[in-house]
């Protein structure tokens, strides 16, 4: 089976916002459908902290289900037969672009600490660097999921002009205390694990609970409280899954998270998930609006936007999603806002497939009559 991921070279040196610069670094992404000969079809997908840019399989080169699969492809919300699709990885990740794991060029060994401080602006300015290389200049439209969403904002912050459209899902124009207290929590975790040793780990020392307490604190959030009800309400574990150590697992939601930490940690690295947690917190959109988030959206100029947020999310609440409709509509741009009561919470956008797509589908099929009446 071929890899379907592609690398953009960034260029060197790569200056980054809060000082430091990257030398030889890249960005991985995948590509769907064809751009047109106008290169007006192009729709940019920004994600959050741990996806890779495998949204959707590609039946010739990647045939595994990607993390939107249900979103994206031909005859989908995201209809790759209309629209010519980039997805990104952050840089900072560790799914193919340059990151703390990734080898320092100075060195030869990983960069871990050595890693210059990463905010989203960092992360935007190289998924723009990307899009210029394929030779387009203006998105049609840019779609940022969670902390993709605060990326997009960035990215229409600081190259205005070069969007048409966004879609924003279940973001943020800043955190919040709450959503700021869990990832710092996060980090915690992973930094008192003896084995992170100031970032010296490696694979036969490796921060693995330190990396399971972080994931089993961020699925929490990621769900809601009417979720956990609904699915595990009070069920206890049958006697032969439990341990007989004392205080260990008893129910089953207990069971679920520790299957869903293992799952993840030895999957993301440790350091990435340090740096891009703190690069949610710093990020603000306030910054561009002499401390006014309002400001700040007012100098973003869309024609078009779609934002969507569920009831239920409590680390990004609804809200702060309203925050950036009206932010937005006030800015000139035609704001679409969709408030969602999925029990699902922040993870939603990944699970209530059906009214996701419907919101999205509908407002890239208007885009596209509008695009082609145009």
């Amino acid at each position: 089976m071929q890899d379907a991921r592609r690398y953009h070279a960034l260029p060197s040196p790569f200056p980054m916002k809060r000082g430091g610069q990257l030398r030889e670094a890249c960005v991985a992404y995948e590509t769907w459908g064809e751009l047109n000969p106008q290169r007006d079809n192009a729709v940019l997908i920004l994600t959050g902290l741990s996806p890779s840019a495998h949204a959707a399989s590609q039946p010739q080169d990647d045939p595994t289900p990607g993390w939107w699969e249900g979103m994206l492809g031909p005859g989908k919300a995201i209809d790759t037969a209309r629209w010519y699709v980039i997805c990104v990885n952050s840089l900072g990740s560790d799914k193919g672009s340059t990151g703390p794991a990734s080898p320092d060029p100075a060195t030869g060994r990983p960069y871990r600490l050595g890693f210059p401080e990463l905010s989203l602006e960092d992360v935007a300015s190289a998924a723009h660097s990307l899009v210029q290389s394929l030779g387009i200049d203006r998105l049609a439209c840019l779609i940022g999921c969670s902390m993709g969403g605060m990326s997009a904002l960035a990215y229409m912050l600081l190259f205005p002009g070069t969007v048409d459209a966004h879609i924003s899902v279940d973001t943020a124009p800043q955190a919040q205390p709450f959503a700021i207290a869990i990832r710092s929590l996060q980090r915690e975790a992973i930094r008192l694990d003896p084995n992170w040793r100031d970032g010296q780990y490696s694979d036969e020392h490796y921060p693995e609970t330190g990396m399971a307490m972080a994931r089993k604190l961020g699925v929490i959030t990621y769900r809601s409280a009417m979720e956990w009800n609904g699915r595990f309400a009070r069920i206890r574990l049958d006697s032969e899954e439990r341990d007989d150590q004392p205080f260990a697992r008893e129910f089953r939601v207990e069971s679920y998270l520790e299957h869903h930490a293992q799952r993840f940690v030895r999957r993301f690295d440790p350091a990435s998930y340090l740096y891009l947690s703190r690069a949610s917190d710093w990020f603000d959109v306030a910054e561009y609006g002499e401390g006014s988030v309002m400001q700040g959206l007012a100098r973003i100029h869309l024609s078009r936007a779609l934002v969507i947020g569920v009831s239920t999310d409590i680390l990004f609440p609804l809200e702060q999603q309203q925050q950036i409709a009206e932010g937005l509509q006030a800015a000139g741009a035609e704001v679409e806002f969709v408030a969602l009561d999925s029990p699902q919470g922040h993870d939603a956008f990944l699970v209530d497939i059906d009214n996701y797509s419907a919101a999205i589908g509908g407002f890239l099929g208007r885009l596209a009559r509008t695009s082609s009446a145009g």
